[in-house]
């Protein structure tokens, strides 16, 4: 697993020897610079941030890891209960806090409520069909990790597609569900796509978009048996 970004350094002990215990990975870092310098190639898992001595300077930390290129998130608060005021304004930094003295099993138990909740917010973001993965905040798509080009006509019909796989449509519902309803070209312009989708995903994935002779096409397999 990523490791979580821990500031201040050197961390509290008491939260260092409980994420030890816990098994977490952590590296502990001082500023925004040392963020970046110390990023691991796949990111960080979140960040735990200590805001029990100096809450303002701690809240400021969030807002540069929050105002980054990529947002990092999640983003746990540690603070004490003589220092809850400090948050009512700043709820938009963090994603969840944790009180001062630390429980162990609250703490192991938040991180991992974060990282669920993390994790499904980024499922959503994507559809996902055996090598397949597109997301559909940036429009990329990636075949076995590999990007794929694709101009923004294909990408939406290849989208439709896999977000109902199994599912058989003809030309003229693809025709109103991708180009619209106002458009008024040719079923040929499904297939002219089809062709180049098929060619874009190489002959060992071209079979993922099916030929449905006499109705249309199908992404993925059906779940009736045959």
């Amino acid at each position: 697993m990523n490791p979580f970004l821990l500031h201040p350094e050197p961390p509290p002990p008491e939260l260092a020897q409980a994420l030890d215990l816990g098994g977490w990975s952590w590296k502990a870092v001082s500023d925004i610079t040392g963020t970046i310098a110390s990023e691991p190639d796949r990111g960080w898992a979140g960040a735990i941030i200590v805001a029990d001595l100096n809450p303002e300077r701690a809240l400021g930390f969030c807002r540069d890891l929050r105002n980054k290129e990529t947002p990092l998130e999640p983003i746990l608060l540690l603070i004490n209960t003589n220092h809850l005021d400090k948050l009512m304004a700043h709820w938009d930094l963090f994603d969840d806090f944790c009180l001062i003295p630390l429980q162990p099993i609250e703490l192991t138990t938040r991180l991992q409520h974060l990282l669920a909740k993390s994790a499904k917010g980024s499922r959503q973001n994507l559809i996902q069909y055996g090598p397949l993965a597109l997301n559909i905040e940036t429009y990329q798509a990636a075949l076995a990790g590999q990007p794929i080009d694709l101009t923004y006509m294909e990408y939406e019909l290849l989208r439709f597609l896999a977000g109902h796989p199994g599912k058989v449509f003809t030309r003229e519902i693809l025709l109103s569900r991708v180009w619209g309803y106002d458009y008024y070209g040719g079923a040929r312009t499904v297939d002219v796509h089809i062709r180049r989708l098929r060619a874009k995903l190489g002959e060992e994935h071209a079979n993922l978009i099916h030929t449905v002779r006499s109705v249309g096409y199908r992404f993925g397999q059906s779940r009736w048996k045959i």
